[in-house]
């Protein structure tokens, strides 16, 4: 048998019932979707956290500059005739929308899903690319010193 005694996470599943479950008791509201975003050379990399998300269950979109991420958190069936004594998990959908700039390659987006994780992973685009500028000598034959 499972016996806690935390005050604070028994006042927090109080108003996750009463304001976040549905009628079955076991759909709460998302909680967030925490990200990383990082530029890696040529790239730009974010990362969800989505642990116990199948991946059949996360839908990508991008419209113009506006991607949204959305993912399901399905609940297990711990079989029949089990019990379930304890459920903190956050289930239900969960989205998370984020405007890219014009300096990503948005039709060219890559995505990964590996230990819970979603990369996304965006070029940038050539124009944005640092480059280097030279600079020109001016002391050649077009430049004329006047003297009196």
């Amino acid at each position: 048998m499972l016996m806690r005694s935390e005050p604070f996470v028994e006042v927090q599943r109080l108003a996750q019932h009463l304001f976040g479950t549905s009628p079955n008791g076991t759909w709460t509201h998302p909680a967030a979707m925490p990200a990383d975003a990082y530029r890696s050379g040529d790239e730009f990399v974010i990362a969800f956290d989505l642990p116990g998300v199948d991946q059949d269950a996360i839908d990508i979109d991008v419209e113009r500059n506006l991607l949204t991420v959305r993912a399901e958190r399905r609940p297990v069936d711990p079989g029949e005739g089990a019990q379930v004594v304890l459920s903190e998990r956050p289930l239900g959908v969960f989205s998370r929308q984020m405007f890219l700039g014009d300096a990503l390659d948005t039709d060219n987006i890559q995505a990964t899903y590996h230990n819970g994780v979603l990369a996304l992973r965006i070029p940038i685009r050539e124009k944005a690319k640092p480059r280097k500028i030279t600079v020109a000598d001016r002391t050649g034959p077009e430049q004329k010193v006047l003297r009196s």
